[in-house]
């Protein structure tokens, strides 16, 4: 017998890097059909389902300013980012007749629809999956908070975020070969010891309305259904 879902609403938060494979950049087809196949996995299951992808495969905001971009325009960059990266999975979710919604948060109704509360929750009672993208909208919020806000405003039940790692370490493991696996760890925690599941104000939003993070690696098959199966896998911070 099937395992019934822990979760019926959930947001999952992927890496635009996720998005790339091993090249580092762009979009790599088989990758993207291996995700597409992880939603359709916990879609059927009969979840609810919203995703948050980043862009860093193709534009990161911050790294941008750092080279001496102005930070505005280079969040903003990074926001367009995140649309390239919906439609390329909402493109792929459709061929394998999965109804699909792009909803931004800056306005481009060619290509998607605005993001309005009332309506996502609408899609998603209809069983459609919502992809958001855009980020917040703003410039200095990254798409970790966005993923926390959209998942409060949706009501799920859990954020799992989809990295190229197994989960949370104590350092960085691919410079520190003595980072120690975490399994699982409070929010406090992750915040004194400025660790990097989400950005701190994500975390923080997380925080003040209980809601749980799964981290886990987006390479392992069925890592993600599993998560919304309520197994144990990678991280949970709560």
């Amino acid at each position: 017998m099937t395992k019934a879902p822990k979760y019926s609403r959930v947001l999952l938060k992927l890496s635009g890097e996720a998005l790339a494979g091993n090249r580092g950049f762009g979009i790599e087809p088989s990758v993207v059909d291996q995700l597409t196949n992880e939603i359709i996995a916990v879609h059927e299951m009969g979840v609810s389902l919203g995703v948050v992808i980043g862009g860093g495969n193709i534009v990161r905001g911050a790294l941008a300013s750092e080279k001496g971009m102005d930070r505005v325009q280079a969040d903003y960059m990074g926001m367009l980012a995140t649309v390239i990266n919906a439609l390329a999975v909402q493109d792929l979710l459709e061929h394998k007749k999965v109804a699909t919604r792009v909803m931004t948060a800056i306005r481009m109704e060619e290509v998607a629809e605005p993001y309005i509360r009332r309506k996502a929750l609408r899609h998603m009672e209809k069983g459609r999956v919502v992809l958001f993208a855009g980020g917040t909208g703003n410039p200095y919020f990254s798409t970790d908070m966005a993923a926390a806000l959209r998942a409060i405003e949706m009501g799920s039940q859990v954020v799992i975020k989809a990295t190229k790692v197994k989960g949370v370490y104590s350092a960085d493991p691919s410079q520190d070969p003595s980072a120690e696996f975490i399994p699982s760890i409070t929010f406090q925690e992750v915040v004194q010891r400025e660790l990097a599941v989400m950005d701190a104000a994500a975390v923080s939003l997380c925080k003040e309305n209980d809601l749980p993070i799964i981290v886990l690696n987006l390479e392992n098959q069925g890592a993600v259904s599993a998560a919304v199966r309520g197994d144990r896998v990678g991280t949970l911070v709560s």
